[in-house]
């Protein structure tokens, strides 16, 4: 994976930020919005691009476009920026192999304190029940 190729596709769209603002909110486009087509990326291989399918699976769009917003600060250039390693951080964990998992047994230790705490468990039942009437 190349980051340079990669920051070379995203395209990004400035626009009004929501929420209050002041005198200069309803002048300024401070919210970035970046989209990265996933599916065409010519930066990534087959596996790369399966592997980030799955992980943002929910993120995509149909068209299989990533939209990620920013609208942190009051900057169009820090929301940029911060749209930038931030969409970085979500590839490198999507890119990073999961560790197989090895099957593992419990100690015979703890296999015999479960079951000597359930008899425990069974007597503390068995007297609080009623004496059978002989």
């Amino acid at each position: 994976m190349d980051k340079q190729l990669i920051l070379q596709e995203l395209q990004f769209r400035a626009m009004r930020s929501s929420g209050p603002g002041g005198q200069h909110a309803n002048k300024v486009s401070s919210k970035v919005e970046l989209n990265f087509n996933l599916k065409d990326s010519k930066s990534l291989n087959e596996s790369e691009k399966e592997r980030l399918s799955q992980f943002f699976k929910n993120r995509l769009s149909q068209t299989g476009i990533l939209v990620l917003n920013c609208d942190e600060t009051r900057s169009q250039h820090q929301n940029r920026s911060l749209l930038i390693s931030r969409f970085l951080k979500l590839l490198d964990t999507g890119l990073k192999k999961p560790k197989p998992r090895k099957q593992t047994r419990p100690k015979r230790s703890a296999v015999l304190k479960r079951l000597e705490s359930k008899k425990k468990q069974a007597q503390k039942k068995q007297q609080r029940q009623k004496p059978k009437p002989e």
